[in-house]
């Protein structure tokens, strides 16, 4: 063999081997790249400059039509707040302050998500409207997410279902940015300013980040929006983070995240601290300067979402619980039920507790991707599934003016349903020519008025994945898998006995009305990028096994 003939057989191994090594450590290399291009430069925090409002009422509180107070968490199962006789970490983490919330005015104990994850849901609330009429099916993901997440996933996992990916749909799919709510949409916040309210909404949003979708485009008169999705820079010196590194999602999020927010879209900055903290901060400025006149603020905490961190003060104080990633989960519940104290320490001083309606509620249940145990117990399935644990969600509503403390309120009603029931509230006319779908809860709340049907039905939507709620018997079908499930909730309420097969009736009149629901429907605004594979009943710490439940989720 010649030299050059050598060398060029020395340099294809090389470079073979550089191949090989590179695409063993492709994961590695790839969330390196995106942390890179992802690096940004961020202002440094200053003061929001809120709008303030009259020095001297017009009319005392009890005059004015209330003011309205939305708190969404994100990713909140049933079982992380003491209010059911439950808790985090079997029931050693208490939620006083929104047990309290709850004990004085209404509790939901049926209540739902708009959908299993956030945007869908968050869209509902804001309209009132199911992504049928909407189009907004779908949850926006960051550019690469669609290829970088199944990539990691097929990578990290091999013996479980892999992720698909529908290269074709991302390629067509709207950037990230322009991937939001239609701005046509009317939200609640353009209905509310139709009755005078300043309208203010703080933290997420995820409805599009380009300036037509953004919240002073949908009525909101002021924002502070979330921009990054880290709680806390991750080297601050008060924070402890806990990450998942058996999660793809939480590993590309990590990489490309960052603490940042602006102020009605103007130069993005560092928050003032811990989001849960600078947000309700941010929240009590809002009241004070809005206390004499009609208000309504949106507040959309980021957690408990992943990455999971919380202030050391908070890990220090819910001790050691015996898993490091539960003590971090355990003390940002602990910060959003501070923050839930605070915000109503605040009514109370400035004489507003009385006329103001505060709503609690979550987007969807949690997620089994943080590998956590029991957090939407006791039902089956988390956020990715239309069982229970995926959309079965608190609803709290306290109005000490018209609602009684103590109530219980046991009609299955949904997030559709907020819109109108807030618009009644404010005596604000609904929209002319919009369809509404939602139905308005404060005859349910007040006891006065018609009783409202508690056969209607509820739908969720996500591409080939369906369900419907209607009166007793709830319904899933998975077009993909050519899977249904049926159950009758009043006897089987977290969903062991799949009554598919020996109630073909149930079904098929179950199934008529998705159909009905479906018929003329408006199209998904972009298609599915990608399907995940959700487990039913196990958490992505546990091992898989052959024969474990799980469902498609496209999005």
């Amino acid at each position: 063999m010649k030299r050059w003939q050598t060398a060029g057989l020395g340099t294809l191994a090389v470079l073979a081997l550089a191949a090989g090594g590179a695409y063993a450590f492709r994961t590695d290399l790839t969330l390196a790249l995106v942390r890179w291009q992802s690096a940004q430069d961020i202002a440094p925090n200053r003061p929001v400059p809120w709008q303030q409002g009259p020095q001297a009422a017009a009319q005392s509180p009890a005059e004015r039509p209330p003011n309205i107070i939305v708190i969404l968490f994100d990713d909140l199962g049933m079982n992380d707040l003491s209010t059911f006789g439950g808790g985090v970490a079997d029931g050693r983490i208490k939620t006083p302050n929104i047990d309290k919330l709850a004990a004085e005015g209404a509790i939901f104990t049926q209540a739902y998500a708009g959908n299993a994850t956030c945007s869908p849901s968050r869209a509902q609330l804001m309209t009132g409207r199911y992504a049928t009429r909407t189009g907004f099916e779908f949850t926006p993901t960051p550019g690469g997410f669609p290829r970088i997440v199944p990539m990691v996933w097929n990578d990290i996992h091999p013996d479980r279902p892999p992720i698909l990916t529908h290269s074709a749909a991302e390629a067509a799919a709207p950037p990230f940015e322009e991937q939001g709510l239609p701005p046509e949409e009317v939200t609640v916040a353009e209905v509310l300013r139709t009755r005078g309210y300043h309208t203010v909404h703080i933290g997420k949003w995820h409805l599009g980040n380009a300036p037509k979708f953004l919240p002073n485009a949908q009525g909101f008169d002021e924002s502070l929006n979330m921009d990054g999705m880290l709680h806390l820079p991750e080297d601050h010196p008060d924070v402890v983070n806990a990450h998942v590194d058996f999660d793809p999602i939480d590993r590309f999020l990590w990489a490309s995240a960052h603490s940042v927010t602006s102020y009605n879209g103007g130069e993005k900055f560092a928050p003032g601290g811990y989001l849960a903290d600078y947000w309700t901060d941010e929240s009590l400025k809002v009241i004070e300067a809005n206390r004499n006149r009609p208000f309504f603020l949106y507040l959309a905490h980021w957690g408990v979402h992943s990455p999971l961190q919380a202030t050391r003060a908070d890990y220090e104080a819910v001790g050691d619980l015996g898993s490091e990633r539960l003590r971090v989960y355990a003390a940002m519940i602990r910060a959003l039920d501070r923050s839930v104290g605070r915000i109503m320490a605040k009514l109370e001083a400035e004489g507003l507790a009385d006329n103001t309606l505060v709503m609690i509620s979550s987007d969807n249940g949690a997620p089994g991707y943080v590998g956590l145990q029991g957090l939407n117990a006791p039902y089956r399935g988390g956020k990715g599934t239309f069982f229970e644990g995926g959309i079965r969600v608190p609803l709290f509503a306290r109005w000490p003016a018209q609602v009684a403390a103590g109530s219980r309120i046991a009609l299955p009603v949904g997030q559709v349903d907020v819109m109108p029931t807030l618009a009644a509230a404010a005596g604000a006319p609904l929209p002319q020519g919009v369809a509404i779908d939602g139905r308005n809860l404060v005859p349910a709340l007040t006891g006065k008025g018609a009783a409202l049907r508690p056969d209607a039905p509820l739908f969720w939507s996500s591409g080939y994945y369906k369900a419907v709620r209607a009166g007793d018997w709830k319904l899933q079908i998975n077009g993909k898998q050519g899977k249904a499930w049926l159950y009758n909730l009043a006897a089987d309420p977290t969903e062991q006995r799949n009554l598919a097969a020996s109630q073909p009736a149930k079904r098929a009149e179950l199934e008529a009305l998705i159909k009905a629901h479906e018929a003329g429907r408006r199209a998904p605004l972009y298609a599915s990028t990608f399907d995940t594979p959700v487990s039913i009943d196990r958490t992505l710490a546990e091992p898989y096994r052959a024969g474990d439940e799980y469902i498609y989720w496209p999005n």
